[in-house]
């Protein structure tokens, strides 16, 4: 097996590509997956509902989820394959394209494979748990460029009309100079599942939700989505950050339940940054920036709106899970039928990157700048932080 940390330098990446692909224009694109479980299973049916793409290669962990996939999807046995290398398997098969929806930390090694193999990418966030997980992503998604593939990271946010209007009014001018951000993700717990009878490595791996090495922790895994349109929004990376976390409302595995972090942006933008992942009935995905002229107030699946000397309401109810997933995944099989790449990396490693720093900053109760943290060369362990 390949190790994720060889492969850890590389330049920044255009965002598309023009190239010429080989399938048929009215054939159907082939997928494989990588990682049965449950979100595994939801892309795969909206692959198959909305687009003319259909998944005909599987590859998990575990024995079960691929027996299950197999016969929801009607996937031959030869083309099915468990344990923690089944995905270099599947790579070297005749395929379009591989999607990749196991436990963060596998991805950077996962994609490279793919890449490797030249086939067309789509990831989920985030890309990667640690730095030098996040360098190797980006030399994946240069090596697809190079070869004309695409590589699209599944930020649902970004596919989304109402929240790119969005962005292009606060980047025109419309809430007038950013001052001050004020960004939140705040959730219920997620599931626990049963282990009985499983190696402390199998648990462990099947509960990787709540094993920071696995996952990231909650300010990587999950709270990124938020992070994203932050960065977005203010159209750079943080320069340096504090804050801190803990676990106190829920004992299980190691990942923490709370952050609150502050990021200092370029120009003297700040942004207060919170998350949860214990609340009981509250729940919200918020992301606000405050400016000298007007304020934009966003929630993922929620309210869209500016307000101040420009007023505007994009939206009262957007459905960005699900659209903006399918949304995605149009946009990737339309660049394998056209042969027309598309290619985000960049912007995934750099939100990747900027909740790196909020837990590294967490974790150690410090400030740590953006240049300290992209120096670090150790790999994410999940017992002490970075």
């Amino acid at each position: 097996m390949n190790n994720r940390r060889e492969i850890i330098q590389s330049g920044l990446l255009i965002l598309s590509a023009k190239t010429a692909f080989g399938s048929q224009a009215n054939s159907n694109v082939e997928l494989g997956l990588i990682g049965c479980g449950s979100r595994g299973n939801w892309v795969t049916d909206l692959f198959h509902e909305h687009t003319l793409a259909r998944v005909t290669a599987l590859a998990d962990a575990f024995p079960a989820p691929i027996e299950a996939a197999r016969g929801k999807y009607k996937v031959d046995g030869g083309r099915a394959f468990s344990g923690l290398d089944a995905y270099e398997k599947l790579v070297a098969m005749k395929l379009d394209g591989v999607v990749i929806e196991s436990p963060p930390f596998y991805h950077p090694e996962q994609a490279m494979a793919a890449a490797t193999h030249n086939k067309h990418v789509y990831l989920a966030k985030p890309v990667a748990t640690d730095v030098p997980g996040c360098k190797a992503i980006l030399a994946a998604g240069a090596k697809a460029k190079a070869a004309g593939r695409s590589f699209l990271v599944d930020f649902q946010t970004r596919a989304q009309p109402v929240f790119q209007e969005a962005a292009a009014r606060v980047h025109r001018g419309e809430i007038g100079t950013p001052v001050l951000g004020h960004v939140y993700y705040h959730a219920n717990r997620t599931p626990y599942h049963e282990t009985a009878g499983m190696s402390a490595a199998d648990a462990t791996l099947r509960n990787w939700l709540h094993n920071k090495r696995l996952s990231g922790d909650i300010i990587v895994e999950q709270n990124i989505h938020v992070i994203d349109v932050a960065n977005w929004y203010l159209q750079s990376a943080p320069l340096s950050a504090f804050g801190s976390c803990g676990q106190n409302a829920r004992k299980l595995g190691d990942q923490s339940d709370h952050y609150i972090v502050t990021y200092w942006y370029p120009k003297e933008v700040k942004v207060d940054f919170s998350s949860a992942q214990f609340t009981h009935f509250y729940r919200d995905l918020c992301i606000r920036v405050y400016g000298s002229e007007g304020d934009i107030d966003s929630h993922y699946n929620g309210l869209v709106r500016i307000g101040g000397k420009v007023k505007w309401t994009g939206s009262e109810k957007d459905n960005t899970f699900k659209d903006g997933a399918v949304a995605n995944m149009k946009a990737f099989v339309e660049s394998i039928r056209s042969g027309q790449a598309v290619n985000n990396t960049e912007e995934a490693v750099r939100s990747n990157l900027t909740a790196i720093l909020g837990r590294m900053a967490a974790s150690r109760r410090a400030v740590v700048t953006w240049d300290e943290m992209m120096q670090t060369t150790e790999a994410y362990t999940g017992a002490n932080g970075v």
